[in-house]
């Protein structure tokens, strides 16, 4: 009895194409135009630490650029440890920045009573003298 090598391959289309597996084949979503492996760690890295720089949007350009890390667990090590904490970072501003502007635009003076005056900035002028022409 013969055994023929293609008989045995369940596959129908032996052909594979590495585009259509569930690895990335490019870190960042440029594609093959994009950045090499090596740059993108790099750029990865100080997208990162920059966002600690008081410049939060950094993370979310990190996360948005290397989304196809972002997305797949298991692709390039090396650059997935700083796009995954940048989300996070990204995701703790966003909570701590919408819940201090709903405190403020919500609670307002019921929340904050007679120092609320001393916290709002509509009325810095009037406080400093800088209205009246003297």
């Amino acid at each position: 009895m013969e055994h023929n090598i293609e008989n045995l391959n369940p596959n129908p289309n032996p052909i594979r194409n590495p585009l259509s597996s569930s690895v990335p084949v490019w870190p960042s979503i440029d594609g093959p135009l994009g950045l090499t492996e090596e740059d993108s760690v790099s750029y990865a890295r100080n997208f990162y630490n920059f966002g600690f720089a008081l410049l939060p949007l950094l993370w979310a350009v990190n996360c948005f650029y290397f989304w196809p890390v972002l997305r797949h667990s298991h692709s390039f090590p090396r650059i997935r440890p700083y796009v995954v904490r940048s989300a996070i970072g990204f995701t703790v501003f966003t909570a701590l920045l919408c819940s201090w502007a709903l405190t403020f635009s919500l609670g307002g003076e019921r929340l904050f009573g007679p120092v609320w005056d001393q916290l709002v900035m509509y009325n810095l002028a009037d406080r400093l003298g800088l209205t009246t022409w003297s």
